[in-house]
């Protein structure tokens, strides 16, 4: 299926590209299909899953004809899909509902991650360890037990035989100063090695300590790009901060990222030595448990 966020962003920038063009304000379009100024703003800024009437209603007040009305249409069909994470709604985060979204109509997702172990890769052990350091942080917003389900299932979704190509290049650093237990780390390093050499489309890849003069391309935050089957939805790179994602779709900025990625990558270590460099480190941090 297609990604339904990818969909509503891209019907976004399709309805606000004819009306502009067409000279009217969203306060006109509005009055024109008797609706409010807000659902036009919402539904050209992505904010909203689209109602196919209304969508049918502004493209017959835009002059909308042919095969541009169906394409738009088929657009806001996929863009009112809805993927299993709705039914979980609120319970596995806000967060991780648009990350399975998005994740859900993917051709390949590239990450480099700096800190805690991506999603897609995390056991439940893992997953456990970091929900107690949310809560000791304060009040969380979702149920841990549905989260952890979720996260499972979107580990399917993405490891599945004919689902997207996924890179992903772990910091040292990161790997190095991790805030779960011990035991819980070696079994997690295990399982990323386990899951590289078993799914042909995962490929783990290392970007070390130690690169010779550090560049100012390195990327400060956790960074994703997704590319999507339909050449007409654009590449988007997603960049984390502590409070949200900031999506970019633009060339120009995307292309920025990318340099960005392409540096880590160009800088890591081959596939072959990034799976011993974690073979390696889980075999210290097991051999610093043991008692002397």
């Amino acid at each position: 299926m297609s990604s339904p966020f990818v969909r509503r962003r891209r019907l976004a920038t399709e309805l606000r590209t004819l009306r502009e063009a067409r000279g009217l304000t969203a306060d006109q379009l509005a009055c024109r299909i008797h609706q409010s100024r807000m659902k036009i703003s919402k539904l050209e800024n992505a904010h909203v899953r689209p109602d196919l009437a209304d969508v049918m209603k502004i493209l017959d007040v835009l002059g909308v004809t042919g095969d541009k009305w169906h394409d738009i249409v088929r657009i806001a069909r996929d863009a009112a899909e809805r993927g299993w994470w709705d039914s979980y709604g609120d319970a596995m985060g806000d967060r991780q509902r648009l990350y399975a979204d998005i994740e859900s109509g993917a051709k390949t997702i590239r990450e480099y991650q700096p800190g805690a172990m991506p999603g897609i890769l995390q056991t439940p052990d893992y997953t456990w360890a970091l929900i107690e350091h949310a809560k000791a942080e304060g009040p969380i917003t979702y149920i841990p037990e549905r989260l952890v389900e979720a996260r499972l299932q979107r580990q399917r979704t993405v490891l599945r035989p004919d689902g997207p190509e996924y890179e992903v290049i772990l910091d040292e650093v990161g790997l190095r100063r991790f805030t779960v237990p011990p035991d819980v780390m070696c079994a997690q390093l295990n399982h990323v090695i386990r899951v590289a050499e078993t799914h042909a489309r995962v490929t783990v890849r290392i970007f070390p300590l130690v690169t010779g003069v550090a560049s100012a391309l390195t990327p400060g935050a956790q960074l994703i790009v997704y590319t999507f089957p339909d050449p007409a939805d654009p590449t988007m790179a997603t960049v984390q901060t502590v409070a949200a994602e900031i999506f970019h779709t633009e060339p120009e900025e995307v292309a920025r990222y990318l340099r960005r990625y392409q540096y880590v990558r160009e800088a890591a270590l081959s596939e072959v030595r990034s799976l011993s460099f974690l073979s390696a480190l889980a075999s210290q941090i097991s051999d610093e448990r043991e008692p002397t």
